[in-house]
């Protein structure tokens, strides 16, 4: 009633664009589910969430911006976005959720906010252009599967803020000639 969370975008409209209301602060869960048609999606600054599925499925989707005020991203948030290059997270997001952008095959580039602390569980799973990702000090933890698949990341600094690896983090990673893994890492997963 208060338009601040929206709930669903209706998935057979033919519009390439979409502009959020400034009214939302809050994507819900599956709000643009197969919302195949969208090019350009512009999220507001009064956004603080974006839902677990929030865009799950959207293959046209090639560019999107999240704005300083997003603090979570929720699990298989982008999941088979398959058409979107490119995703800047911003230093307000502090936790990215498990499968966020898995299966986002085109995309190759993924600059991760300086306040992230958590990369959940396969986020970037067969992001296949994926070819190169700076982990930011403010991580602690890489979880389970996180590049899984991501056969054409060359090279990977992890900082000395993080003190575990999750199994899978690297499984399937035949690009992969050079990882820095620092002392303060005292587990990594099989």
């Amino acid at each position: 009633k208060d338009k601040t969370v929206l709930i669903q975008y209706p998935p057979d409209k033919a519009d390439a664009e979409y502009t959020i209301p400034d009214s939302v602060t809050s994507i819900g869960d599956w709000a643009f589910f197969d919302c195949s048609s969208l090019t350009s999606i512009t999220i507001p600054d009064s956004v603080t969430s974006i839902g677990d599925y929030a865009f799950y499925y959207c293959t046209s989707l090639t560019s999107i911006t999240i704005p300083d005020s997003v603090t979570s991203i929720g699990s298989d948030a982008f999941e088979d976005c398959t058409s979107l290059t490119s995703i800047t997270i911003p230093d307000s997001v502090t936790s990215i959720g498990d499968y966020a952008f898995s299966f986002c095959t085109s995309l190759e580039s993924v600059t991760l906010g300086d306040s992230v602390t958590s990369i959940g569980d396969y986020a970037f799973y067969n992001c296949h252009s994926l070819t190169s990702i700076t982990i930011p000090d403010s991580v602690t933890s890489i979880g389970d599967g996180v590049f899984y698949c991501c056969d054409s990341l060359t090279s990977i600094t992890i900082p000395d803020s993080v003190t575990s690896i999750g199994f899978e983090a690297f499984y399937c990673c035949e690009s992969l000639t050079s990882v820095t893994i620092p002392d303060s890492v005292t587990s990594i997963g099989s």
